[in-house]
């Protein structure tokens, strides 16, 4: 009885070994980047990719729009994109072949915990089937319409080796506990198919499409990012951090590996202030008033705004040429604890102040390249002088809570950089490999070497700094 339960398998197991079809597989059009969907039904159900022409079908029963393709060109070899099990139409046998390993490896990558481990420690090169060669995780990304914004975010994040780290591993949230109909958690799904995509070191191509990470971002912001229209990297990566964490899990209480990588706090200290057309004793005396006097809040944050200086109005002929420079550390002085900033608002005047208490172990800086005025949005081209590395951020921090941080210093290890006019630039970004500690520059599919001293000479928008920690601090000397 034994025999008779397992001879259906073994016949389909001895039938499939033979399939004369292999050779037939065209691997240098199959492109797993894409929505799974039939070409022609639309349908997302029972999705087969025909791995001679790279199109997808549904189904493979008789009359399915698989199997009429494979009789009306031929076609024999298919590969079900849901279970990764190969098939063979029209005579539908399954095929069992060691050599299509790297297909399905293509289609779903994992990674183990060793290999997780040695990703910065190697500089290995790997080469695509084309024959270009590609460093995995410095990775083009299809620009596919207008999405360049949210590229240089996704590219930026997946080179921060603790968040990539999560979610290169699907069993690091594959069980979390979700309501029902609760679509954010497709956000946690792509990013994660993305991070093992760019860091795949068996691709097929050189590039990636982020096209059903997006496709996620359009649906999950409600239409607020969008692929067809240029968006703000800051608006964006904003969103998506904290949509990422509130999707994980991630509450006012429950920290997530978002809100552990780059959750700092802060002080901020608010005085409210007199109309400026009052009378000087009338100001006086509302100053004595409970309503005006400094209040203090603990606030959590994932990234500082910092403010560039007003760039000039008029220059004089000489001038013309001259781009206004900043260095790093005067925009840096807002977080002393000492630097009063005045915010209007409709009504009211208030003075602010900031102080840090906590510093992350990636910090964020954004720098306020935009303001909006009534009729237009204006870009301040000023340039920010930073070094690259070796940038101390202990006297940012309150003095009681300086005792407690025994790292302060950062090195530089992503810088978004944006290009040309407010509404319709460009954007690109120069990440560090950690493996070969070389930088690149990537502007969707181009990638480029670039020296880090020519880093510092562009309108850097977005920055992520890694704190040294232990053992790190020698790296510079060694």
């Amino acid at each position: 009885s034994v025999q008779v339960k397992y001879s259906r398998s073994d016949h389909e197991d001895r039938r499939s070994r033979h399939c004369p079809y292999l050779d037939t597989i065209n691997r240098s059009v199959l492109d797993f980047d894409f929505e799974k969907l039939c070409s022609i039904s639309l349908s997302h159900i029972n999705a087969y990719a025909c791995l001679v022409c790279g199109k997808y079908f549904q189904g493979r029963g008789l009359k399915s729009h698989a199997y009429i393709h494979s009789v009306q060109f031929s076609h024999h070899v298919f590969l079900n994109l849901h279970t990764l099990m190969f098939y063979c139409l029209p005579d539908n046998y399954k095929i069992i072949d060691s050599s299509l390993e790297d297909i399905t490896y293509v289609l779903k990558p994992t990674f183990t915990k060793a290999q997780i481990s040695n990703l910065d420690k190697q500089a290995k090169l790997s080469r695509a089937y084309d024959g270009t060669t590609y460093l995995p995780g410095i990775v083009g990304l299809n620009n596919i319409k207008a999405n360049d914004y949210a590229n240089a975010v996704l590219q930026a994040l997946s080179n921060v080796p603790p968040l990539r780290n999560y979610f290169l591993e699907e069993e690091n949230y594959k069980d979390i506990q979700r309501p029902p109909g609760d679509i954010m958690f497709l956000l946690v799904q792509r990013f994660g198919e993305l991070m093992r995509k760019l860091w795949n070191p068996r691709n097929f191509k050189a590039h990636v499409s982020p096209h059903e990470m997006l496709q996620a971002v359009v649906l999950c912001s409600k239409k607020k990012f969008q692929i067809t229209k240029q968006g703000d990297g800051v608006d964006f990566l904003s969103w998506f951090l904290n949509a990422l964490s509130s999707a994980l899990g991630g509450t006012k209480k429950k920290r997530t590996t978002v809100t552990e990588v780059f959750q700092g706090q802060m002080r901020i200290f608010t005085k409210k202030l007199p109309h400026p057309d009052l009378p000087a004793e009338e100001k006086e005396q509302l100053l004595q008033n409970e309503e005006y006097l400094e209040t203090m809040l603990e606030s959590p944050f994932m990234y500082l705004t910092l403010d560039l200086p007003t760039a000039p109005l008029y220059k004089d002929e000489k001038e013309q040429l001259i781009i206004p420079q900043v260095p790093l550390f005067s925009i840096l002085a807002k977080f002393n604890g000492i630097t009063e900033k005045e915010y209007k608002t409709y009504k009211e005047n208030f003075l602010k102040r900031f102080q840090l208490t906590k510093l992350p172990p990636y910090l964020i800086f954004c720098i306020k390249r935009f303001t909006k005025n009534n009729f237009f949005v204006e870009k301040n081209p000023t340039i920010v002088n930073f070094p690259i590395t070796n940038v101390d951020l202990r006297e940012y921090l309150a003095e009681e809570c300086q005792t407690t941080h025994k790292y302060t210093t950062y090195d530089l290890i992503a810088n978004i950089v944006h290009d040309g006019k407010p509404s319709e630039g460009s954007y690109r970004i120069h990440v560090l490999h950690h493996g070969t500690g070389k930088w690149y520059e990537l502007q969707d599919l181009q990638v480029t070497d670039i020296l880090p001293q020519m880093i510092t000479l562009s309108e850097a928008y977005i920055q992520i700094w890694k704190r040294r920690d232990d053992g790190e601090q020698n790296q510079e000397g060694a």
